[in-house]
């Protein structure tokens, strides 16, 4: 996260390595909410400006206000009126375009959720350094990029940089579902309500009618709405299925739904 009166780093208008990509990011997303918005925006621009056009660009000009309106056209790309990670992305191209490969790969967070199925192999609720090593190699192949074991390491040592906020060295489901774009993270619309293992428990037992240690979509169903029933029945569906996609035949076991609402409640 940035500090007050720290140097921006310099905007190259070049390929981007990844790692200078996370500097700018970490920088100018100040507040580490997933966007660059408000004055962060502004300053974001200012610095953009200079690197175009050199030094002295003015955010008080009313130019200037009518070219942030231009760029926001350009490059907002859900008109929310904020920057996030995949849009400055495509403002500031980056070494192998990396996260623009893995909207490819993952774009939904349906199919976010069945590849963490996929490749949380040890089943432990976390991604550790070798599970996101293979998935990234996964990915690179999917998007036909070469690449040899030193960039395979480089990268899963970004990827964790990036998103490791704990620094415990491996993802958390919430901390990998940052790579997706901020209106598919369904884990970011529902972060207000993240239970205890205790209150868990008690819910998953309630739920699970027939004792049998799982539950099926009906009865999951019934779970988010009495759960989340300040979000419409549209935004349910979504997250249903979402959640549904870690599920083994359309039996949800407890481990898998623990992930979701309860690990990385710190964060």
């Amino acid at each position: 996260m940035a500090t007050q009166g720290q140097q921006p780093p310099h905007l190259h208008l070049e390929e981007l390595t990844a790692a200078q990509f996370i500097d700018i990011w970490r920088h100018f997303d100040a507040d580490g909410n997933g966007y660059i918005e408000g004055k962060e925006l502004e300053n974001f621009f200012k610095e953009l400006e200079s690197a175009r056009r050199g030094p002295g660009v003015d955010p008080s000009n009313a130019a200037f206000k009518e070219q942030l309106k231009e760029f926001m056209a350009n490059f907002d790309k859900n008109a929310d009126g904020r920057i996030e990670m995949s849009e400055l992305a495509q403002i500031l191209p980056t070494e192998e375009n990396f996260l623009l490969c893995f909207r490819e790969f993952v774009g939904s967070s349906t199919q976010f959720m069945a590849a963490w199925r996929r490749y949380d192999t040890d089943r432990s609720g976390y991604i550790e350094s070798n599970e996101l090593k293979g998935f990234l190699a996964d990915l690179l192949k999917k998007a036909n990029r070469n690449y040899d074991d030193k960039k395979l390491k480089e990268y899963t040592q970004t990827i964790l940089r990036m998103f490791d906020l704990n620094g415990d060295g491996k993802l958390g489901l919430s901390e990998m579902a940052r790579l997706l774009p901020v209106q598919e993270n369904f884990l970011l619309k529902f972060q207000g309500i993240r239970l205890t293992v205790k209150e868990f428990d008690s819910l998953f037992t309630f739920y699970d009618k027939d004792g049998n240690g799982y539950i099926d979509e009906q009865e999951l169903d019934a779970l988010l709405k009495d759960l989340y029933r300040d979000v419409g029945s549209t935004g349910i569906g979504g997250y249903k299925k979402s959640i549904m996609a870690l599920s083994d035949g359309g039996k949800l076991y407890r481990a898998e739904l623990e992930i979701v609402l309860c690990r990385d409640s710190e964060l």
